[in-house]
C-alpha cells in the first residue's frame, strides 16, 4: 500500500512519535522522526518529506525556528503544527509561514489521518 509520500514527525515526546508513526505508517506512508530541532533540520537537508508534522513546543528550537527553516530549505513542504497549548501568537504567525493545519493535544486521531491524507492528496 506505498503511496510514495514522506511524512516526518517531530515531537520531543517519545509517545507522540510513536503513536503517529504507528497511525500514519499504516496509510502507507514512509515515516521519518526527530525528536528535536537539530534532527529535524538535518532530516530535510538529506530528504525532503512531503509533509512535517511539527510539535510547536520542542526544546531547545521552538516549532515556530525549526518552520522557518525548514521552510528556507524547501518552500514547499507541508506542515501541520501540534501544540499542547493554545499559543494564538504562534499558531498566527506558523499560518502565516504557510502552515496548513495545526491541532492541540490531545488531538483527535481520525481527525489528524484525514487532514493528512488530505495534504498529501492535493
Amino acid at each position: 500500500m506505498a503511496n510514495g509520500k514522506t511524512v516526518l514527525i517531530v515531537d520531543d515526546q517519545y509517545g507522540i512519535r510513536v503513536l503517529l508513526h504507528e497511525l500514519l505508517e499504516q496509510e502507507g506512508y514512509t515515516i521519518l522522526l526527530a525528536a528535536n530541532g537539530k534532527q529535524a533540520i538535518e532530516i530535510v537537508e538529506r530528504q525532503v518529506p512531503d509533509l512535517v508534522i511539527l510539535d510547536m513546543k520542542i526544546p531547545g528550537m521552538n516549532g515556530l525556528e525549526i518552520l522557518k527553516k525548514i521552510k528556507k530549505i524547501d518552500s514547499r513542504i507541508k506542515v501541520i503544527m501540534m501544540t499542547a497549548y493554545g499559543e494564538l501568537d504562534m499558531i498566527k504567525e506558523a499560518t502565516a509561514l504557510g502552515v496548513l493545519a495545526h491541532f492541540t493535544k490531545p488531538f483527535d486521531i481520525d481527525e489528524l489521518r484525514n487532514t493528512v491524507r488530505e495534504q498529501l492528496a492535493s
